[in-house]
């Protein structure tokens, strides 16, 4: 053996063993669908498409293979969702990623070593199907056991609330996540959380979850190692992005999509940057989904369990005033300015209203109540 050989080999013998996702598998993400959806939504609830098209643009963009699962495999079908919104038009473009979702792997037939990750979608289906799939428990107890990352977005953790290590422990006690909260589910999910098996923020705690959330419906994204959770559909691209990130990729730049601007504007405006954040949104408007952050107020007043909260709601609401006509928006702003003992500012808005409807009998109560 001459010297190179001998160098060679002595170099590979003191190397250290490689984790075992950094494999070949780093290059492919498996990601976990409901398959209950029927009728977009309207008689079973399925999976987010917006959580799906969103992270798989993300992984493709950053050079990772995808494949698509869920528990029984063959077509899944999603809840109703903005076919129009760029990042929904690209995927629904590809014809490869619409070919694996009239067809897709069901999780009993898949190998777990094939992959450096699993991304579990939200959407409410997830909270039927997927805990109730032991070949999905098995799969993400093995990925797990292997050194893989395990991800989930908004109901996606219901999948990880049974899931049981070689060594008999949970995946998820002891360790920090997040999920579609109580908070938001008491909003949101009226329909069909009273049929759920649980609620989500309920069962990871009682199994020993470290539970983090933020405020109703803002972007969260909670990594504990190789564990990666995001809180509900606006978190989405930061938990594909930890995905990248965890496989030792650096994601390539991008321009945010509206969505993740408006609430990266909502962000800056809470953190105590008004005045800017006010002047971001008048400078660029199309850049942003206005409509988005009035409701993300509306939404944000009627869940606000003390001043503070409704003070803060008030300010995304009034962000996004100026730039939306919307007559319920003014009258939930001025039911907020009431409640903080300002009916000077209540009466303006609800003047407002009545101006484009002087018909509206729910602007006429306010304002008898204002006027008292």
């Amino acid at each position: 053996m001459n010297l190179p050989s001998r160098l060679l080999l002595s170099l590979l013998l003191l190397a250290p063993a490689l984790p075992q996702h950094a494999s070949a598998a780093t290059d492919k993400v498996l990601i976990v669908v409901s398959g209950e959806g029927k009728d977009a939504g309207k008689q079973r609830p399925g999976y987010e498409f917006d959580e799906l098209s969103q992270a798989w643009l993300v992984f493709k963009a950053n050079g990772l293979q995808v494949e698509v699962a869920s528990p029984k495999g063959g077509a899944v079908e999603a809840d109703k969702y903005n076919p129009d919104e760029p990042f929904n038009a690209a995927l629904l473009a590809d014809a490869q990623a619409m070919r694996q979702l009239a067809d897709t792997k069901a999780t009993a037939a898949v190998n777990a070593s094939d992959y450096a990750a699993v991304y579990l979608v939200g959407g409410k289906g997830a909270m039927f199907d997927l805990p109730r799939d032991q070949a999905l428990q098995q799969l993400l107890a093995t990925v797990w056991d292997n050194g893989g990352i395990v991800a989930a977005v908004c109901h996606g953790p219901a999948a990880l609330a049974e899931v049981r290590l070689a060594d008999g422990s949970l995946l998820v006690a002891g360790r920090q996540l997040t999920g579609f909260s109580n908070e938001e589910e008491a909003i949101f999910g009226k329909k069909w959380a009273p049929q759920f098996p649980w609620l989500l923020e309920d069962a990871l705690r009682q199994r020993g979850a470290r539970w983090q959330e933020a405020p109703l419906m803002m972007p969260k994204l909670v990594v504990d190692g190789r564990l990666i959770t995001g809180q509900n559909p606006y978190s989405t691209t930061a938990v594909a992005e930890a995905i990248v990130r965890a496989t030792g990729r650096t994601p390539v730049a991008r321009t945010p999509w509206r969505d993740e601007a408006s609430m990266a504007l909502v962000e800056r405006l809470l953190s105590g940057d008004v005045q800017g954040a006010h002047a971001s949104l008048a400078a660029d408007v199309s850049r942003h989904h206005v409509e988005l952050i009035g409701i993300l107020g509306y939404y944000q007043a009627q869940a606000a369990a003390n001043d503070a909260a409704l003070e803060q709601a008030l300010q995304v609401m009034e962000l996004a005033l100026p730039h939306m006509q919307e007559a319920q928006l003014k009258l939930a702003a001025a039911q907020a300015h009431l409640t903080l003992k300002r009916p000077a500012q209540a009466r303006t808005l609800v003047l407002q209203a009545l101006a484009g409807n002087p018909q509206l009998e729910q602007a006429q109560a306010l304002l008898r109540q204002i006027d008292g």
